[in-house]
């Protein structure tokens, strides 16, 4: 685990924050690339990126703050201030799915008002998403966060995190199961998969539809394996919970069947009429 790669004077450069940083960037250039195969103007890309980029980390932020209250009372500017009142300098706890919703209203607003097609605009970005999350969930690993729960025994894809990382303060001792690494590959099977179900492609919206579904049943199945505060945990049956971010992973994977069905039965008529 390297939550610090180097030191140039005082100045740190984590793991997570530069492969955000490298996510952000290659998923910009990636998608700006695809619009001009596409005919449409890579400026809107550029321009739609800034809006994406604030909305991921302010909607991430805001739904990790809505059921983390307690952690912020008496210092609530600590909630998007990045200079933090214990002296630590950047925002720890972000809730991805937060970030994700926030970047689809944000964006049909911005395309809208500029009137540009949103589901066209929505397949050329999505494959970056699964792209991005390959990358930024390395990097919840390099800095121990986001990990999953006690192993049973020290199999052999069991990982023992240093005291001085969250996983490791949390869990001393014990084995926990690479919740960061699994999301890692299922974000690299879905950026491959986007990129090969295209050449199926019948209608605009197909591969946003097709994100929600694959995103939304790998998130369902791996949380499985994460580790959640009690406050996530939004429904339990006997022993097993089920949290937030799984409750809005099945709604995702409900979306995405009722537009790809929509979509079908749109070019269904289109063609016998």
């Amino acid at each position: 685990m390297y939550p610090v790669l180097f030191r140039i004077g005082a100045l740190e450069i984590r793991a997570y924050g530069l492969l955000l940083a490298l996510s952000f960037l290659l998923g910009i250039y990636f998608s700006a690339k695809r619009a001009r195969s596409r005919g449409i103007d890579p400026n809107h890309i550029m321009d739609l990126s800034v809006i994406l980029i604030v909305s991921a980390i302010f909607g991430s932020r805001l739904l990790y703050v809505l059921f983390h209250l307690d952690e912020f009372r008496g210092h609530w500017l600590d909630t998007f201030n990045p200079f933090q009142s214990d002296g630590q300098i950047g925002i720890a706890g972000l809730t991805v799915l937060g970030g994700i919703i926030l970047c689809v209203i944000s964006s049909i607003i911005y395309l809208r008002y500029r009137k540009l097609p949103f589901f066209k605009f929505a397949d050329v970005l999505m494959p970056a998403i699964g792209l991005g999350i390959f990358l930024t969930r390395i990097g919840c690993f390099l800095n121990g966060c986001c990990y999953g729960i006690p192993c049973e025994g020290d199999g052999l894809f069991c990982v023992h995190f240093p005291y001085n990382s969250p996983a490791g303060s949390q869990f001393q001792d014990a084995a926990l199961v690479p919740a960061q690494l699994y999301s890692s590959l299922y974000g690299l099977i879905i950026f491959i998969t986007l990129l090969v179900a295209e050449r199926w492609k019948k209608f605009d919206g197909f591969l946003f539809a097709l994100f929600f579904i694959l995103y939304g049943i790998a998130r369902f199945i791996i949380d499985f394996y994460r580790y959640y505060e009690d406050s996530m945990v939004i429904y339990t049956f006997g022993s097993q919970a089920i949290s937030l971010n799984q409750g809005i992973s099945l709604a995702m994977v409900i979306v995405g069947i009722i537009l790809i069905l929509i979509g079908y039965n749109k070019v269904k008529r289109t063609a016998s009429g």
